[in-house]
């Protein structure tokens, strides 16, 4: 390491560099693209790359870029429809050591990990949370579905595995799922602000690619997205909003719930074969009204399953309430009338945002009050995975 100065700021390691001049130009460019104005970039021959950006609203926004080139070298044993990037800073010596992505402590300056595919004219943004430390020498893969993908749209997004391998023992993720952002320069100010709120907000993968695939364009001002409405009511920003929930038991339970209803409503209403949904928010009463189009109607209550599984692998869901009525114990157990079908959200455990459909008039009853149901439900072949394939 010879320098950890860059643009006055102490970022850690600063690499030497040769021949990426063009990716430097392609990064420059695409401030300009995107609405910027390019206040300041720190050398060609340096790495990271900093660049200081002012938008249309006069917003100023500092970025830190680790670029790295994308190829299309056919590799032996690979596909041969994909592309190819690799982390290469500093000597070869060097990459068992810890290289940690550099970081403005007040978060201000937004860190990002950019492939960037000249040929196409598109960049790859990676997790630079889940990239941290730096894998030097590790090679990064996508197909060219993707790149096409992202080159036609503007912005594409998608998930990929990540395994382990002879450098790493362990996946990046616990999901073993991280979240590629695919776009063309003309979106890279909206990809810096995505990083920064992802980065901020700590989202884990699934919840990055749900905002990713969310993120608004910029609507030419460079203004940047209005304050939510909570943010206004409770004078509280995103992040400490986040803060509070995360720091609550009861209170982080509830908003999971919430967010397993919202992605279940939004798969049923996709649905050809589903006629209406009804979302309830009544106490008491179960969740959802559904009307298929061949006229059943189902009442159904959204559970999230637990993130451990059966020794066979069998998942399981807690299909009970939060507490019973004094003196009476069979309350805190549902009647088996009282709703058709169970959905069970899994991402607790697969990291997807996926549902199993199961009948409670095929679940297992309490082995005490035998017209409630038991308060672990094992999510077996009975179950089906989509509302249409439920047995009639």
């Amino acid at each position: 390491m010879e320098e950890t100065s860059l643009a006055g700021r102490n970022i850690g390691e600063v690499y030497r560099v040769q021949g990426r001049g063009d990716l430097h130009q392609f990064l420059a460019e695409a401030v300009r693209q995107s609405g910027g104005k390019l206040l300041y970039a720190s050398g060609p021959n340096r790495a990271p790359v900093y660049l200081g950006v002012q938008l249309g609203s006069d917003e100023r926004v500092g970025m830190l870029v680790y670029p790295f080139r994308i190829t299309r070298t056919v590799t032996k044993n690979r596909p041969k429809d994909e592309v190819r990037g690799q982390l290469r800073y500093g000597s070869e010596a060097s990459w068992d050591q810890e290289h940690p992505v550099g970081r403005d402590l007040a978060g201000v300056d937004v860190s990002m990990i950019l492939g960037i595919d000249l040929e196409a004219g598109v960049f790859l943004g990676l997790d630079a949370n889940l990239w941290d430390p730096l894998p030097m020498g590790i090679s990064f893969y996508a197909k060219n579905a993707e790149i096409e993908q992202a080159r036609s749209t503007g912005w594409h997004v998608w998930e990929r595995i990540n395994k382990t391998g002879t450098k790493r023992s362990s996946p990046r993720s616990p999901s073993n799922l991280e979240t590629v952002v695919a776009f063309t320069p003309d979106r890279l100010m909206d990809y810096a602000r995505l990083e920064r709120r992802s980065t901020s907000l700590r989202l884990d993968p699934a919840l990055r690619f749900a905002a990713a695939r969310a993120f608004p364009e910029d609507d030419g001002t460079g203004a940047p997205p209005s304050t939510h409405v909570l943010e206004s009511q409770f004078a509280l920003s995103s992040e400490e909003i986040l803060d509070i929930i995360s720091g609550r038991n009861r209170l982080s339970v509830a908003v999971r719930g919430g967010v397993a209803e919202h992605h279940l409503e939004k798969q049923l209403r996709e649905l050809s074969d589903v006629a209406s949904v009804e979302r309830l928010d009544v106490d008491a009463m179960h969740d959802f009204n559904v009307q298929l189009s061949d006229g059943r109607h189902l009442r159904i209550e959204c559970k999230n399953a637990s993130p451990t599984t059966n020794a066979n692998g069998d998942f399981k869901v807690e299909v009970q309430k939060t507490r019973s009525s004094k003196n009476d114990p069979a309350s805190r157990f549902y009647p088996i009338d009282r709703f058709d079908v169970v959905a069970a959200c899994l991402y607790s455990s697969t990291g997807h945002w996926e549902f199993r459909y199961g009948r409670t008039s095929e679940m297992r009853s309490h082995k005490d009050f035998p017209d409630r149901l038991a308060a672990i439900q094992v999510i077996d072949e009975s179950w089906s995975s989509s509302i249409i394939d439920l047995p009639v």
